[in-house]
């Protein structure tokens, strides 16, 4: 996808997320309620037994998670987040992550982010919730 099929809020997020940016996660896609990005697995991503760190996993997860719930361009946190880890993820992997929204009410909503290889096999499954905490998070979205 082309950096135009970025909502304007995932830009400026992706923009200003420093970890997300260090760990090497692009955003491939992003609009209100959904988010796509991706990440290939590097050694610093690998914990001791030369397999992606379940932290980075996370952090890879709960970015896609953050891309999606804030292009609503209402300023949104992670309230909770549960996250399954199903194979491991290699050196070398390109891994891709999906956001889609659940359900969206009041301040509330419920995402379902999978992690999966290039072949489609799923790496991980995260469900978060997220709570909108007030404010706009550019101007003109």
């Amino acid at each position: 996808m082309t950096r135009n099929h970025i909502h304007p809020v995932a830009r400026h997020l992706a923009e200003h997320d420093t970890a997300a940016r260090e760990l090497g996660i692009e955003v491939l896609e992003a609009r209100p309620g959904y988010a796509r990005c991706s990440l290939t697995i590097a050694a610093r991503h690998t914990n001791p037994h030369g397999m992606c760190h379940g932290g980075v996993l996370f952090i890879f997860a709960d970015s896609t998670f953050g891309y999606a719930c804030n292009s609503y361009n209402q300023m949104t946190v992670a309230q909770g987040a549960d996250i399954d880890f199903i194979r491991p993820g290699k050196l070398g992997d390109r891994l891709t992550a999906v956001a889609e929204e659940r359900a969206r009410a009041g301040r509330s909503g419920i995402y379902d982010i999978a992690v999966t290889t290039e072949s489609g096999e799923t790496v991980a499954l995260m469900r978060g919730r997220s709570r909108v905490v007030g404010g706009t998070i550019v101007a003109d979205s």
